[in-house]
């Protein structure tokens, strides 16, 4: 019986969340050490990329709760329409 990665990921998404989120967990820990060692350093590059750009001026922060605000309002909108 061959069941495809649709049929595999519409059985996992009717499990409860903390049966996914356990299911998610495994399946990272499955994928290649070499591999997530190279998505490690294009995230640390990332983090730094955008460190040198809050620390120069050229990106502004805001605080948390107004980050929130703002998804929430565009989560409500994207529902809307």
């Amino acid at each position: 019986m061959n069941i495809t990665v649709e049929q595999i990921a519409e059985e996992a998404l009717s499990l409860p969340s903390e049966a996914r989120a356990l299911l998610a967990d495994r399946l990272v820990e499955s994928l290649d050490p070499a591999e997530d060692g190279y998505i490690r350093q294009l995230w640390l590059k990332e983090a730094r990329r955008r460190i040198d750009e809050v620390r120069s001026g050229e990106v502004a922060t805001i605080s948390g709760e107004d980050a929130f605000a703002q998804v929430r309002a565009a989560t409500l909108s994207a529902c809307v329409a």
